[in-house]
């Protein structure tokens, strides 16, 4: 439960070093670049986008010949292989990729070359199909396309709109030029769209024929051809083929290189630290023959990085603290089992400046209740098993995902806890299977209660939850402001607030309306009930007196301080919102409860045996799965707005060290 102190760290040294030390800082990654100048005139900054831009655009013609050899040789890789994490190679092979970048270039444009002649020939071949496909009506037709007739005839080759016969081409001619006898009309085949024909006429009636058919809405093929159309379209297709073959062995051609595939990995990573770095280059404030470079550093990482850079380098180094009306990135250190939730909070948003680290107390809340709504034995074995598996089987999985993963383990422990104690095992998987099958129930106790059997229970110590969490977060403001040395804060914000809620509590408790729901009177001394009505009476003329203290009008400060007591309804509703851990925990049993009845319905059989298997497996999956989620997401919830708005704010920014980005391969940190 931490965050780490930063320190910042200022470094002015040679020019000539320059290359050097930022290749260290970035092998080091435990600095984050931010550079402040009081007066920016006395240097200059060195203009690097064209290099920069040129180690990018080498990283993506890498990775586009990768994207391309996934096409024709994707890599034969298991479904859980992407937990495994990324190859892991020391600094020799990256350095060795660097020495031969030429020759992994070379194959990256060659690749990319085949792929696009690949694209050429495949659109030559779709061009030719559409063509031949653009003769099929004409098959018939015994002539080339553009044959125009003989020294004494015309031939007229086109379509009409529509389905047509001989006879009504002829009307249509016999109507626009009725002076046209010899003409002869060959229907040479038809679609729903047009009717396709020829016509033959004497050559000094061509232009009559003509003008008569287009006034039909007779047209000309789009495409005459000089070859007779079922000969061409053999051709077109022969052609077809071949562009097709060209592009399938052009295809296996860049199949070819997939041994090349961890040489353009590497190339492509290599490239892309190249461009991070030359990004902070440009970032640098430098003169004739000096550079200076700062930024923030883990506290406990400075003097070794200012050592090492002052010993091995020359440079003049020096780590300072972070200054007051500075606000450093933030990065938080904490032990394995509250580490898992830094994505919970990190999502919320990170610890502001002043404000403390909540990991340590969100992870044991956050279990605590994520086990309470999923509260069967069963289930919690299962995750916990799974992602103890995937844990072990995979060291090297990817940080933040190890983090989610670890998560849901101990929520799985947790959940193992709460069902043993609620006596969940599938639901009542157990009872319902010996009783169908056996003949005799068997059950395992709960070794606390049943919440299916006394809800009201439940509900009781969901809400007694919930006032420990919430209380927990007020103890954390308060121990923001005695840290502060706010101490009125801290008596008008916190102790206040205790004495009215823990007095309305002590009243509440001995009522008659807490008695209707617990079901049993519980009665106080007299002088404890005193003490609740006077700390709630004190409490509350607390609040209204102080909590406008900011004003200095006493009208003003007094309606400010009932306002802030009216925020009472606020923690009303809180506490009340932790009824879900009650409803979730239900919906999880009596579901499994359904299951495991719609399974039994076959009896004691072989066919009943095999339907409880399928509807138990089908149920149970789908029940687990849903509240796994439903758990997740109101489990996050209760922190977010619940416990989180009682003292927590956040929205400090992550700590982002210039380091080795990488995307393909991960590079071996020196010891």
């Amino acid at each position: 439960m931490a965050i780490v102190q930063m320190q910042r760290i200022n470094i002015c040294a040679l020019k000539k070093n320059r290359k050097a030390i930022l290749e260290r800082l970035q092998e080091l990654g435990a600095m984050e670049v931010d550079i402040r100048l009081e007066d920016e005139e006395l240097c200059e900054k060195q203009d690097v986008s064209s290099s920069r831009s040129t180690f990018e655009r080498r990283s993506q013609t890498a990775d586009q010949a990768l994207h391309i050899l996934d096409e024709y040789a994707p890599e034969k890789k298991g479904m859980l292989d992407s937990l495994a994490g990324k190859p892991l190679v020391d600094k020799e092979s990256l350095a060795k990729a660097a020495a031969q970048q030429d020759n992994f270039m070379q194959t990256a444009t060659k690749i990319i070359m085949l792929d696009k002649q690949v694209a050429e020939s495949q659109a030559a071949a779709q061009k030719l199909e559409n063509q031949a496909e653009t003769l099929t009506p004409w098959l018939g037709l015994t002539v080339p396309v553009n044959f125009s007739g003989t020294r004494s005839t015309a031939f007229l080759i086109g379509t009409l709109p529509g389905q047509q016969d001989q006879q009504s081409v002829l009307k249509i001619l016999a109507d626009a030029a009725p002076e046209i006898e010899a003409v002869n009309v060959e229907l040479i085949s038809k679609d729903k769209d047009f009717t396709y024909l020829a016509v033959v006429c004497l050559r000094q009636d061509a232009s009559k024929v003509e003008e008569a058919l287009r006034t039909a809405g007779f047209a000309k093929p789009s495409s005459a051809v000089s070859k007779i159309p079922a000969q061409y379209k053999e051709e077109l297709l022969a052609e077809m083929k071949e562009a097709q073959s060209k592009a399938e062995e052009l295809g296996r051609e860049i199949a070819s290189y997939a041994a090349s595939r961890q040489d353009l990995e590497l190339i492509s990573d290599y490239y892309q630290t190249r461009a991070e770095k030359y990004r902070i280059l440009g970032e640098l404030p430098q003169t004739k023959s000096t550079f200076a470079v700062s930024g923030y550093v883990p506290a406990q990482k400075a003097e070794a990085i200012v050592k090492e850079l002052t010993d091995r380098y020359g440079a003049a180094a020096e780590a300072e603290e972070i200054a007051e009306d500075e606000e450093a990135p933030v990065l938080l250190h904490n032990n394995r089992f509250s580490e898992s939730v830094e994505g919970v909070l990190a999502s919320f948003g990170l610890p502001a400046k002043g404000e403390i680290d909540p990991t340590f107390f969100t992870s044991i809340f956050y279990v605590f209740l994520f086990g309470l709504m999923l509260s069967d034995a069963a289930y919690g074995l299962i995750v916990s098993l799974v992602c103890g598996i995937v844990l072990l089987k995979f060291p090297r999985i990817e940080e933040n995902l190890r983090k989610s993963i670890q998560l849901f383990f101990w929520c799985g422990i947790s959940t193992l806890v709460w069902g043993i104690l609620f006596g969940g095992y599938f639901g009542d998987a157990l009872d319902v299977i010996s009783e169908t099958f056996f003949g005799h129930k068997i059950s395992i106790p709960a070794l606390w209660f049943v919440p299916l059997n006394e809800p009201m229970r439940m509900l009781l110590y969901s809400m007694l939850f919930g006032v420990i969490h919430l209380f927990t977060g007020l103890a954390l403001k308060g121990y923001m402001c005695i840290r502060d040395h706010k101490y009125m804060d801290f008596i008008c914000d916190v102790v206040f607030w205790y004495m009215l809620l823990l007095g309305l509590i002590g009243i509440l408790i001995p009522s008659s309306m807490f008695a209707g729901i617990a079901g049993k009177q519980i009665v106080f001394p007299a002088a404890l009930n005193a003490a609740a009505k006077w700390s709630a009476i004190l409490g509350a003329v607390g609040i209204v007196l102080f909590s406008g203290r900011s004003s200095k009008n006493p009208a003003l400060r007094i309606a400010l301080g009932a306002y802030d007591l009216y925020n009472i309804t606020g923690w009303l509703s809180d506490v009340l919102s932790y009824s879900r851990l009650l409803a979730l925990g239900l919906a999880t049993g009596v579901i499994a409860s359904v299951v495991n009845q719609m399974g039994s319905m076959g009896g004691k059989s072989i066919g009943g045996v095999i339907l409880f298997i399928v509807v138990f497996v089908i149920g149970h999956t789908f029940n687990m799965a849903i509240n796994l989620l439903g758990a997740y997401v109101h489990t996050c919830r209760l922190q977010y707005v619940e416990f989180f708005g009682k003292f927590y704010e956040g929205g400090g920014q992550p700590f982002q060290p210039f380091k080795l980005k990488t995307k393909y391969v991960d590079i071996k940190e020196e010891k």
